[in-house]
């Protein structure tokens, strides 16, 4: 049978380029698909007439939206879809066969980050209301309203909301769903290595009665990129700590980088640590670690020595697996080359004084394994004796963490910002001092994975807020 060809989606319209690359297996190399690329000139011919884009959803209600979302997401999650423009149809179980020999995510991880795609999408509405923190639907359908007594008023902010995607987890696309049901059409460049779930969710959508001119889909290259992030007046942009820091100070960008994401243990707690390792081991390793969400780093009053090595024998000993194995808990790299420049990362981190890999001593191997032709980073626990240590405070796409013991009273000055703090504490004047700390994005107190979303409350940024601005407003 021919491989599939994704081709770009100009507002929803198949368009094929002279120019594709191939997308392929991780461990054996072998072609699965070919995509389209398009270039910057096509991408600016295709922005400046976005309005239309916009007005074909501003044909619906935000609540005909949301009941499109609801059959988008049985679409996604069971359906048999179009894959391409040569007549292949994908199922779930292809898609997630397929998406797992490009990324290297294991079958068990890629069916996790199906149903959490999924059910962002069949809970729209409960993500709208803790967006918009309850506002009527119909203020966004009409303009203008009332809200708990008061006048209110919206308007959109772009056309367009903008997408540079990742590759390193399908869930991620989640943070993009609301924007539809808010009426703005999305321009996806998707990630090299993933172009599998964005494709899938724009059948879905369409499938479910979404209008296709709300949809582009524009694989291209780094110039193409920037256009994608110039011609949106919203966009998101993901990457490394290098790659958000032009962006960062731009209200027209909405950043995903490395989320420094962190467990504190109270001085009131620390005594009754061993029974929080599960959360804590949870915490770094679920989804193979490669989520902005995974702690990164274990801040301690005390005994950070004891909870480093209990940390290490519990997931020093894990291994690859096949990729189809229920019990799976590493993801392979896409890019070996990716694997080795952490290892190597790792090990010049280390021969600063200060920091010791508890983890060496219970893997059975080196750091960097592989498996079937497949490369893997297995975890590493690193004890470090202060945050000024260079792997104190660094986050990597496999299983690693630091534990780093710190007195209470200077965690919150040492610790930097952090997109996700777990904090195991019932005193209330710490509690306070986290409530009142700007470096935390999202603060879960008590013993709760750092992993944990709600989707009632954005773990990061505001789609509502990014996409609609809020103006005064009288009605005579």
């Amino acid at each position: 049978m021919s491989i599939p060809h994704l081709p770009a989606l100009r507002k929803g319209a198949p368009y094929e380029s002279l120019e594709k690359v191939e997308v392929k297996d991780h461990r054996t190399g072998e072609v699965l698909a070919t995509v389209s690329q398009v270039n910057a000139g096509i991408l600016r011919r295709d922005l400046n007439r976005i309005g239309e884009a916009r007005e074909s959803l501003r044909k619906f209600t935000v609540d005909e939206l949301i009941a499109i979302c609801a059959k988008a997401a049985d679409y996604f999650l069971n359906g048999e879809l179009p894959l391409g423009d040569q007549g292949h149809t994908q199922t779930p179980q292809q898609y997630m066969e397929t998406l797992s020999r490009t990324s290297g995510l294991p079958h068990v991880m890629v069916k996790r980050n199906m149903a959490k795609v999924a059910d962002s999408l069949t809970n729209m509405r409960t993500v709208l209301n803790g967006l918009t923190r309850g506002l009527d639907t119909k203020v966004i359908d009409v303009g203008y309203g009332e809200q708990a007594g008061c006048p209110v008023s919206y308007y959109p902010t772009t056309n367009a909301l903008g997408l540079v995607m990742p590759s390193n987890s399908p869930a991620v696309n989640s943070l993009w769903l609301p924007a539809i049901a808010l009426k703005t059409p999305v321009i996806i460049k998707p990630g090299r290595e993933e172009p599998w779930t964005p494709y899938r969710l724009i059948q879905s959508f369409i499938a479910a009665g979404a209008p296709a001119l709300a949809f582009g889909f524009y694989p291209t290259d780094h110039e193409g990129s920037g256009e994608v992030m110039k011609l949106c007046g919203r966009a998101l942009i993901f990457g490394d700590a290098n790659t958000v820091a032009q962006y960062k100070d731009n209200p027209k960008f909405e950043c995903h980088g490395p989320g420094f994401s962190k467990i504190l243990i109270g001085e009131d707690e620390i005594e009754r640590w061993p029974e929080f390792l599960d959360v804590i081991a949870g915490s770094i390793s679920e989804n193979g670690g490669r989520s902005c969400i995974n702690a990164s780093a274990v801040v301690v009053p005390k005994y950070a020595a004891e909870i480093a090595d209990a940390l290490a024998q519990k997931l020093g000993p894990l291994a690859p697996l096949a990729s189809d194995d229920p019990n799976a808990r590493l993801s392979g790299f896409a890019n070996p080359k990716m694997a080795e420049f952490i290892d190597g990362a790792i090990e010049q981190g280390l021969k600063e004084p200060g920091a010791e890999d508890v983890t060496a001593k219970y893997r059975n191997g080196p750091r960097k394994a592989e498996l079937n032709g497949g490369v893997y980073m297995r975890p590493t626990i690193v004890h470090c004796n202060s945050f000024q240590h260079p792997l104190s405070n660094r986050e990597y796409m496999c299983p690693f963490a630091s534990v780093v013991q710190v007195p209470q009273a200077d965690m919150l000055a040492q610790i930097g910002p952090s997109l996700v703090v777990t904090a195991i504490t019932k005193d209330p004047q710490f509690k306070e001092q986290l409530l009142d700390s700007p470096l935390i994005e999202r603060l879960n107190i008590g013993p709760i994975s750092t992993m944990r979303i709600s989707w009632n409350q954005p773990h990061e940024g505001n789609m509502f807020e990014f996409l609609y601005k809020r103006r005064s407003i009288e009605v005579a």
